[in-house]
Order: C-alpha cells, then sequence, then structure tokens
C-alpha cells in the first residue's frame, strides 16, 4: 500500500513527555524534596503575606511561545508562587471554613493526575473507587445503603444537586421539559437566616427566585425557630403557593449552630415537602462519640450536603451529596444521547448508572482517590480524634477569651467556631466595630494569624473557624495575645 506523504511532518512527531527521562525523574525527586520541606517548615513562615505589585507584575507577562524547559518553569514556580499561599496550611489558620491538607492525599491527587481518569461514565476502576468512597460516607452519615450519591467539587455544588433534585421530584409537574415557568403555583424554599448563601444562589439559579425564598428567623443560639417556620408554611398553603423543600443547617457557617433536624424532618414528612440537610462541614461530628448526638436527624434527611476538604481536612475540591432516593436523582439529571448510549460490554458498559447522569458535569476528575486513600491510611477513627481536637480547641479558645476583661465572647460555642471581640475601657469614642475590623486586618498582615469575621447582632466579630489538624494550644493563646496586643496599640496610637 502506497504510504501518503502529507504536507505535516508526520516523520518526526511531537509529544509533551520528558524528553530525557533521567533529567525529568531528578527533577520530581527535587519536587518531592521541596514538598516535604515545605509542609514540615510550616509553622516557621508567616500565615499569609501582602503580594507586593512588583510580584503581582509577574504575572503580567505575554503568553510564551517557545520552551522555556522543564527546570526552569519549576523555578519560576518555586520564585514566584510557592512561597505566596493563601495560609489554610499554617496552624495558625482559621479563616471561613477550610481544611489545611493532607500531605499524603496531595499525593493521591498527583496519582489521579498521572491516570487521569474522566468519571463521567464507563466501565474502569476510577469509577468503582468512588463507588467505594460514596458507600463509606453513607456509613458516616447514617444513610441507606441504597442512596445514590456523588463526590462533587464542593458544598455549594452539593447544594445545588440535592436543591435540583428537591425542586424537580416536588414540583408536581414535568419541569425538565416545560420549564420552570410552567409551574401551576409558585414554588417555596425554607432557611433559616443564618442559611448559607450557596443555597440562595442555587434557589435563584433554579429559577424558583430569591423572592420565594423565606428565610426563618432563629433563636438566641442561631438555630432555626421551628413554630415560625409552620407558620410560614401553613400562610404559603393558604395563599396557593406549593412549598417544595425545607433546608436544615448541620452547622452554620457564622456559628456552627445546628437546627433541630428532627423537628424540622417530622414537619417535612406530615406537609410532604423534601427535607434538605446542609451539612457543609457539621455533618461529619457525627463522627465525634463525645459530640456527635447534635447531629440526631440528619440521616432522616431526603438529600445531604458535606464537604470532605473541610472537616476531614482533604486537599480542595472534594464535597459529597446524598440523595436518598436513586430515581429522584437520576431522573433530574440522566441524558441519553447516542455518544453516550451504554454498551452491554466495553468500556462503555457496565453495571451501574454512569455519574455524568447524576449530575451537571460530564468531565469529572479522579477526586475519589484522595479520599480512598486517606480513610485506607488513618482509619475514620483517627478523623473522630481530630474532629474532637478541634472541637475541644475551639472551646479552649472560649475560655481564654472569658478570662480577659477586655475579650468579649459573643456566642455560645455550640461546635468548632469562636466569634469573639476586643472590647476597649469605658470612655472609648471610636466605633468598637471598626477597631476590631482593623484589629483582624493587622492579624493578617504581620502573617500572625488568619481568623475571619461576620456580625452577631450588629456586633463585627473575629471569627475563628476551627478546621486544622496542625493547631495546638499554645497558638489559640498566641491569637489571644496578639489580639489584645494589637488592640492596646491602636488604642495608643
Amino acid at each position: 500500500m502506497a504510504v501518503v506523504v502529507m504536507a505535516i511532518n508526520l516523520r518526526n512527531p511531537v509529544s509533551l513527555d520528558p524528553e530525557n527521562v533521567e533529567d525529568f525523574r531528578d527533577l520530581a525527586h527535587l519536587m518531592v524534596d521541596d514538598i516535604v520541606d515545605y509542609i514540615a517548615g510550616l509553622s516557621d513562615r508567616p500565615v499569609w503575606q501582602p503580594i507586593t505589585d512588583q510580584e503581582k507584575n509577574s504575572f503580567n507577562q505575554p503568553i510564551p511561545l517557545q520552551p522555556q524547559g522543564e527546570a526552569s518553569a519549576y523555578q519560576d514556580f518555586k520564585d514566584n508562587v510557592f512561597y505566596q499561599p493563601m495560609g489554610n496550611l499554617h496552624p495558625r489558620f482559621w479563616g471561613w471554613v477550610m481544611g489545611n491538607g493532607v500531605p499524603l492525599a496531595a499525593f493521591a491527587d498527583l496519582f489521579a493526575s498521572i491516570m487521569n481518569p474522566n468519571l463521567g461514565g464507563g466501565d474502569h476502576v476510577a469509577n468503582y473507587v468512588e463507588r467505594q468512597v460514596v458507600d463509606w460516607c453513607k456509613q458516616i452519615v447514617g444513610f441507606p445503603s441504597d442512596a445514590s450519591g456523588l463526590l462533587v467539587s464542593g458544598g455549594s455544588m452539593a447544594n445545588f444537586i440535592g436543591l435540583a433534585v428537591a425542586r424537580n421530584t416536588m414540583a408536581g409537574f414535568d419541569v425538565r421539559n416545560k420549564g420552570i415557568a410552567a409551574a401551576p403555583a409558585k414554588l417555596t424554599v425554607y432557611a433559616s437566616s443564618e442559611t448559607h448563601s450557596s443555597n440562595y444562589k442555587t434557589v435563584e439559579q433554579l429559577g424558583i427566585g430569591k423572592d420565594w425564598m423565606r428565610f426563618i428567623p432563629v433563636d438566641r443560639n442561631f438555630s432555626m425557630n421551628i413554630d415560625l417556620l409552620e407558620e410560614a408554611i401553613a400562610a404559603d398553603k393558604a395563599a396557593g403557593y406549593q412549598p417544595v423543600c425545607i433546608i436544615g443547617n448541620a452547622g452554620t457557617t457564622n456559628t456552627g449552630a445546628f437546627d433541630n433536624l428532627n423537628d424540622i424532618a417530622d414537619i417535612a414528612e406530615r406537609e410532604n415537602v423534601w427535607f434538605h440537610v446542609d451539612g457543609a462541614f457539621g455533618a461529619l461530628a457525627r463522627l465525634s462519640p463525645k459530640y456527635g448526638h447534635i447531629t440526631a436527624g440528619m440521616e432522616r434527611a431526603d438529600s445531604l450536603a458535606f464537604d470532605l476538604h473541610k472537616w476531614m481536612y482533604l486537599p480542595m475540591g472534594v464535597a459529597c451529596i446524598l440523595i436518598r432516593n436513586f430515581e429522584d436523582h437520576i431522573n433530574t439529571f440522566a441524558v441519553s444521547p447516542d455518544y453516550l448510549s451504554h454498551m452491554p460490554r466495553g468500556l462503555a458498559g457496565g453495571d451501574h448508572a454512569w455519574y455524568g447522569d447524576l449530575g451537571i458535569e460530564l468531565s469529572r476528575s479522579f477526586r475519589a482517590l484522595k479520599v480512598w486513600l486517606t480513610f485506607k491510611a488513618y482509619g475514620i477513627d483517627h478523623f473522630a480524634r481530630q474532629i474532637e481536637q478541634d472541637i475541644d480547641h475551639a472551646k479552649y479558645l472560649a475560655l481564654l477569651v472569658e478570662q480577659q476583661p477586655n475579650l468579649e465572647l459573643l456566642d455560645s460555642v455550640p461546635l468548632n467556631i469562636v466569634c469573639f471581640r476586643y472590647l476597649p475601657e469605658e470612655g472609648f469614642e471610636g466605633e468598637i466595630n471598626e477597631l476590631n475590623r482593623e484589629i483582624m486586618l493587622r492579624l493578617h498582615e504581620r502573617g500572625l494569624a488568619v481568623p475571619s469575621y461576620t456580625r452577631l447582632n450588629s456586633n463585627f466579630a473575629l471569627r475563628v473557624s476551627i478546621t486544622n489538624h496542625r493547631s495546638k494550644p499554645a497558638d489559640f493563646e498566641y491569637l489571644v495575645e496578639k489580639v489584645i496586643e494589637i488592640g492596646e496599640e491602636i488604642l495608643g496610637a
């Protein structure tokens, strides 16, 4: 057969694999050494530091057209990126709700990238790893073994999946084909005023609209007022609206508060309304023999969302959404064009639903591997002890705050979040909220510690969210010392 010679030179193909395997091996060994040194030296570096204009300008370069080389590119990474982190690996990072990573899991991410499978579907081993991890997640939170589940990028996407299934299942008409505009009555969703923004963002994107989300006031413990929830549902039904979902909090972002999940489950059953639990980090308190009782009722949810990169400390980003009824789940998302049809055998086969039919992502990374490897390496009991330690650290910080006359605890600390503020002596004529904001900013800018912030009853709070397996009691003592020191510094200026 004659060989066709094309204008493109196929006799000298190009590739992105290393040209010299041994040189690449040496570079890879250097990378591993740098990673281990980086982890070992975390506490010796600032938690965070401002990025200078000169450093920012290093990212205003034209696109590289010619090769720089692997070793040179890696050196640029070390010089310009590696030592300018967000800071959430540091023992004194307590901002927002972020885990600080497990080194072994980071290497699992490396292997996941090397294998580079797509978990949208097909009969290959990565899908069985995810199935195993989802099954373990069901056991952790008390869901039935035949429930459906999916690993996603984070709690926001997990909430989106859960609420999308709730809408489609409870709407009473064919939402997928007719669209939300065909609803015979306005759909309503209920959550406490402390619910996470991802929930009302989802309600907006699902076409229900934020105006039709009822934000139920909370009690003094920041838990949903159950009586007001019942009143809101009754009023909406009387007005001809259709309640479709109640969202319960298993650990609010502001304070770690739990709603009374059993009471909400009772109401949802009685009113035939979907019960979704946003358990972003608090759901995993269930692992703790000491504190797990706070999650009671969570296992009764129709859907449950929780992050594994928060209170399981894994690298970003991996979360889990569990749906009690598999048919409700797959009926919300499954599509079957010819190019995605399942085969009886071969790579397009398999005896399990394809994960691309359980969510909106078809291209899905192998995020399950870091969960699988880490759970096997350390065991769930270790994570239970770690979670208990974080909660005990929160109780310890609260005690430290209460021992200082110029610090004020702003919440009861039900879980792992401590909200407090600096109080100047009587006669201070400035704005206390602005004073505490400045204290927080100086803590950040000096690389001393990273708490985040919120407002409780109009008071600006230094918010310390402890999902950090590297923190020690001395770190919290240091925080209190520096808050007082900076407060006095500002007042004396």
